[in-house]
């Protein structure tokens, strides 16, 4: 892909650096002159030293060719500005980082992907956990639901248990669905089915329609998660 970054800052250069190695070709356009020196001796991109903000920058970045324009800088007010300018060369995917949540419903007006503040992001994965030290891996959907990993522990209430038997137990409800198992004697994930049995040490990949509370890791043998924060 042809990959125009907007900062190269905190985010922008382990993105710079992803982008490049994956063998994109990538342009970067920095302000400030000793971020912009830096990123062009560091990876193999062309690095404009230059405002994104205006329409110049963008075509001599190439934008009319671009397949996607990714906006990281720290302030929001560039972010919407460079998104909107993008979106008159018609990039086909654009995307920003949104600092504030207030703004993020201004970026859906004007039809940009977004991503949270990368460090509220980490902030929280860092709370969780110390919080709920069950979870292994979570990723949030809407206001309620997750998908994380958690290990079946032994003496686990689905230990020993087919997905089927679990369900007609009232373990897993309807709210729940275990996506995929990961298993050391297995090279690759299985693809749960409702005769696959639930084995202690098994990796679950979990949907939650109710999230992750410690009712729902107690199914699976982790009963650390009451403690209260």
């Amino acid at each position: 892909m042809y990959i125009i970054i907007i900062g190269a800052g905190d985010i922008g250069t382990p993105l710079i650096d992803i982008a490049t190695q994956s063998g994109n070709e990538v342009v970067v356009i920095e302000r400030d002159e000793g971020r912009a020196n830096q990123a062009a001796n560091q990876f193999d991109c062309l690095v404009l030293h230059a405002d994104a903000t205006t329409k110049d920058t963008l075509i001599d970045a190439g934008a009319e060719r671009a397949d996607a324009l990714i906006s990281t800088t720290d302030q929001d007010a560039t972010n919407v500005m460079t998104c909107l300018l993008a979106k008159e060369f018609k990039i086909p995917a654009i995307l920003s980082v949104v600092h504030n949540p207030e703004h993020m419903g201004l970026f859906e007006q004007i039809g940009v992907n977004t991503m949270e503040n990368p460090q509220q992001l980490i902030a929280d994965y860092l709370y969780r956990a110390v919080a709920r030290p069950a979870i292994v891996d979570y990723m949030r959907i809407g206001e309620e639901a997750e998908v994380f990993e958690i290990t079946v522990t032994d003496g686990a209430p689905v230990a020993g248990k087919t997905l089927q038997e679990a369900a007609q137990a009232g373990l897993l409800t309807d709210e729940m669905l275990v996506v995929a198992i990961e298993r050391d004697e297995n090279e690759h994930p299985i693809t749960p089915r409702g005769n696959t049995v639930i084995k202690v040490g098994d990796l679950l990949t979990v949907y939650s329609g109710v999230g992750a509370d410690p009712e729902i890791t107690d199914i699976f043998g982790h009963y650390e998660d009451h403690a209260d924060f």
